[in-house]
């Protein structure tokens, strides 16, 4: 009998609650505060801290932290709005450091 997949996401480095999904990585070339980073399109059991002004390396964004939504670790942030022109694509968008995840399902 075949074994049943779900789909490969990646978890909280703590407490592994589910948090974003493989299938909506945009990009593996980010930097994060702590080493390699993510975006993704989408994520799921998360908490989002105060929106805060934030000068990143490829400009001002305004940006929230995004926490675990079960051990409230800091896992990344999400753009919340882009000043340059060039950098709006990011809107919407959560960066996962990938320090701070795991793979499931793999």
């Amino acid at each position: 009998m075949d074994e049943v997949v779900g789909p490969r996401l990646y978890s909280c480095c703590n407490c592994r609650n589910h948090v974003c999904l493989h299938d909506d990585i945009i990009s593996k070339a980010f930097q994060g505060r702590n080493g390699r980073a993510f975006l993704f399109s989408h994520a799921m059991n998360i908490v989002l801290g105060p929106k805060e002004d934030r000068q990143l390396m490829t400009g001002l964004h305004t940006v929230a932290d995004v926490h675990c939504g079960d051990c409230d670790e800091v896992l990344g942030w999400k753009y919340e709005r882009a000043y340059e022109e060039t950098q709006k694509y990011k809107e919407g968008k959560f960066i996962f450091e990938k320090s701070k995840i795991v793979k499931e399902n793999w």
